[in-house]
């Protein structure tokens, strides 16, 4: 957050990119976004502790099924019905390797569908705000960062885990602060990436080509992490795609 906010506060004021300036008005134009993301990033931690990778991927499915209903109330949207077979294709798919989890954890599976809905929430109102005049691509991404930036920091120091951070013992080794700068400024463009997308495309489409990682991270979670309960019908429900 704090490297977004830095980087577009520079390329603003070296006019490289233009975006309003802040005044009463950006809160209004923002919100929801931030709760969205805060929500988004607190399940989602939650729920990867608490289930395997691939059974983490499979149902981070339900998020397309959710962009889709929310682009069809939100943003009023038709899909045609070769694309609806499809996402309910995805969707059954998750269903099958949901009903033979042979490590089901219900609150798990809890916070990984409320994730999933604040990730389609996250993706629709995205693209909602990209309209909003006065933000674009840029303002939205900048707002969203400035806004949430002190209240996280303010809950890290709150929770203890600020302490634990400026205590941490590699901050005097190179090797781990350059890995944690690239580490903050791949955030960025991550996020920038996603904004991108949905800027160009539909929410929906922003949302499965997201989901296309999920592959890999899928099969490699088979065989690495020691968490992942093998059954043929759970393996057949992870590989409908």
């Amino acid at each position: 957050m704090a490297v977004t906010v830095v980087v577009l506060y520079a390329a603003k004021k070296t006019k490289t990119v233009q975006f309003q300036d802040f005044d009463r008005s950006v809160p209004l134009k923002i919100f929801p976004l931030p709760l969205l993301y805060v929500g988004n990033h607190i399940t989602g931690l939650a729920s990867t502790k608490k289930l395997s990778l691939p059974m983490f991927t499979v149902l981070r499915k339900f998020t397309i099924l959710m962009t889709m209903i929310l682009e069809v109330y939100i943003l009023r949207k038709t899909f045609p019905k070769r694309l609806v077979y499809s996402v309910v294709a995805i969707v059954l798919g998750a269903m099958i390797a949901a009903s033979s989890d042979l490590a089901f954890d219900m609150e798990g599976y809890t916070f990984i569908l409320f994730n999933d809905a604040f990730t389609a929430a996250s993706s629709v109102y995205t693209k909602k705000k990209l309209g909003t005049e006065g933000l674009g691509k840029y303002g939205v991404l900048f707002y969203n960062a400035l806004i949430i930036v002190i209240p996280t920091l303010l809950a890290s120091a709150l929770t203890g885990d600020l302490h634990e951070a400026v205590i941490f013992e590699d901050w005097v080794k190179a090797t781990f602060i350059i890995c944690f700068l690239m580490s903050c400024f791949l955030g960025f463009v991550l996020m920038y990436s996603i904004v991108l997308c949905s800027y160009y495309n539909s929410a929906l489409t922003t949302t499965v080509v997201g989901a296309i990682k999920n592959v890999a991270v899928a099969y490699i979670g088979i065989f690495v992490g020691g968490d992942y309960l093998f059954s043929w019908t759970n393996f057949l429900g992870l590989s409908i795609w």
